[in-house]
């Protein structure tokens, strides 16, 4: 049961980030733009002028590609945390225009997908091999 969760998990944050980065260069459903003269539309439109922006949804759509497969899900996740983060934040301290259901879901999504590789990302905040023995005996086992 908890396999196919996390399954699924991956397929649905997979599909949401694959179909609103390829949203951005083939514009499937109109996003409304922040409103005009606002720190929204002045951040937004300095990602959009510099390219920035077009980067970042290539960066979604590969990195919802391999957050779908299980086999890539970690490499996927690297891609896409600091992304959900910067999403969360401009939704929090620049629109500022209430609560994101959407937001909330991927964050939700991307948080549970996290925990249940924990074991893998353990290893990249470990200052040593975290089993005390030397490096590249073969024995990395970092617990939480």
């Amino acid at each position: 049961m908890c396999k196919i969760v996390t399954s699924l998990s991956g397929l649905l944050l997979g599909a949401i980030f694959i179909f609103f980065g390829l949203n951005f260069f083939f514009q499937f459903i109109p996003v409304d733009a922040p409103p005009e003269g606002s720190t929204a539309a002045a951040y937004i439109g300095a990602l959009y002028t510099s390219g920035t922006l077009a980067f970042i949804k290539f960066l979604e759509v590969l990195g919802g590609l391999l957050v779908a497969l299980p086999k890539t899900r970690k490499i996927g996740l690297l891609l896409l945390i600091p992304i959900i983060v910067n999403i969360v934040a401009y939704n929090a301290l620049i629109a500022k225009d209430g609560f994101h259901m959407d937001v909330a879901l991927v964050a939700v999504l991307a948080l549970f997908l996290l925990f249940k590789e924990r074991s893998a990302f353990i290893q990249l905040l470990a200052t040593s091999d975290c089993s005390g023995n030397k490096e590249g005996d073969g024995n990395n086992s970092c617990q939480l």
